[in-house]
């Protein structure tokens, strides 16, 4: 993963909506990189790097950080780390300063920028398979971007420059779904190159990879038929996972599950009560906690258990879920059952990343309601700690802060006061 930590995005581009360019001049300008194959290919590995690597700052930590935080999935082990504290208090202690979410919406809106970057300059790859590939690619992180953007915010922006417009979390997972499904039209008609292959860091599975989030953010968008139609061209056998090293370090170990400093699950049934919590057979709990940690060990485990550990872009769990959740929000019981318990019946040997809960078939109500319920349960065991449970909880209409038996503290979080002082367009913020 060499690769990936010497190629870092050479570009220095907007933050938020603030159109100001910084010039180093020991690195090559704009123009330059983005006129060759070589040039796009390596903004396109600083894509994967800024989103992926490099701790506090990366997108896959603090959308950890904000998700398992606001929820009571993970636990402050440490009070001086204030700015995830103040996540884990939520409410009004959640400020439009706080570095969480300042560089969760940075990151996001560095990614997407570049990606943009990346596609309005792809026909200057001269070869064919080059220019699917680097199409593909950018489109992924773009997506990633957008969504989790979505995930967290009520607004943002989808285009970079002074004052740029803000749009509703709709939009943004509309426009995500809308790139990705040109970037697989592409990628099916031609193939990706051996010049694209050799340059790029290795982990993602392109053709799937875009499926499972057009799946993902379809659901999210209330965009049913699409999900079930994307999810079921996902190959479950097939891995797809952001790569690390001790140079590009696994950013959940590297900054909380690696020690008790920071936060960890709040307890070995990560956090669920009442009629969410997991069943005591449920075979996924080890894999994602140690149920009698020592004195040093955080309690954490799941993906995050090295600096080298790979983390998966998505788990097969998860499809099957999206798929079980679609089916019940049209009311397609049957067929929602039939996902469901895929996903409750899956031994660990059965999944290509030793993930299953080995539990009996669903025997709950047939009601849209309690079908819902089990999916959410699920939901919450086989995807903790990837940052979902936030919008999840929200998603699902569970008890939101300030009522009773509040399971979130935040519904949406506050734009960073970074982009209200550089864009007049900011919205104001939400109240919680």
């Amino acid at each position: 993963m060499k690769k990936l930590f010497f190629l870092a995005t050479l570009l220095s581009l907007t933050l938020g909506a603030c159109q100001k360019e910084y010039l180093n001049p020991s690195t090559a300008s704009q123009t330059q990189v983005v006129s060759s194959s070589d040039g796009l290919l390596t903004l396109c590995n600083g894509l994967q790097y800024r989103y992926t690597t490099n701790g506090l700052l990366s997108v896959l930590y603090n959308a950890t950080a904000l998700g398992g935080l606001s929820t009571r999935e993970l636990n402050i082990l440490n009070v001086g780390n204030i700015e995830e504290y103040n996540v884990s208090l939520g409410a009004g202690n959640v400020s439009n300063s706080n570095v969480v979410v300042r560089n969760l919406w940075t990151q996001c809106q560095l990614v997407r920028a570049n990606a943009d970057l990346v596609l309005a300059n792809v026909n200057n790859a001269p070869e064919a398979g080059t220019r699917s590939g680097i199409v593909a690619y950018a489109s992924i992180f773009r997506a990633l971007a957008l969504g989790t953007l979505a995930e967290f915010f009520e607004q943002a922006p989808l285009v970079t420059g002074d004052n740029a417009p803000f749009v509703p979390r709709a939009q943004l997972l509309t426009d995500a779904v809308a790139q990705l499904e040109a970037a697989a039209t592409q990628l099916a008609a031609t193939p990706v190159s051996a010049d694209f292959t050799s340059k790029i860091v290795p982990g993602l599975d392109l053709a799937n990879t875009i499926q499972a989030l057009i799946a993902r953010y379809s659901l999210e968008a209330g965009n049913y038929d699409k999900a079930i139609a994307a999810a079921a061209k996902v190959d479950l056998t097939k891995k797809s996972v952001f790569n690390f090293d001790d140079n590009t370090r696994n950013p959940i170990f590297e900054v909380a599950f690696g020690n008790r400093n920071v936060f960890e699950p709040t307890d070995a049934n990560l956090g669920l009560t009442g009629v969410l919590a997991p069943s005591a057979a449920d075979q996924r709990l080890p894999f994602l906690v140690r149920a009698n940690p020592t004195a040093t060990q955080n309690r954490g485990l799941a993906f995050y258990t090295a600096n080298s550990a790979p983390i998966p872009v998505y788990l097969p769990g998860e499809i099957l879920l999206i798929q079980a959740e679609a089916y019940a929000r049209k009311n397609d019981l049957p067929n929602a059952v039939i996902a469901l318990n895929r996903v409750l019946t899956k031994t660990p040997a059965a999944d290509i990343y030793g993930l299953g809960a080995a539990l009996p078939p669903y025997a709950g109500a047939s009601t849209q309601a309690a079908v819902l319920l089990e999916i959410l349960r699920n939901r919450n065991i086989e995807l903790a700690f990837q940052g979902f449970r936030l919008p999840d909880s929200r998603r699902f209409g569970r008890p939101g802060p300030g009522t009773a038996g509040a399971e979130r503290n935040r519904t949406f979080y506050p734009y960073p006061r970074t982009e209200r002082e550089n864009n007049s367009s900011t919205p104001t913020d939400p109240a919680i």
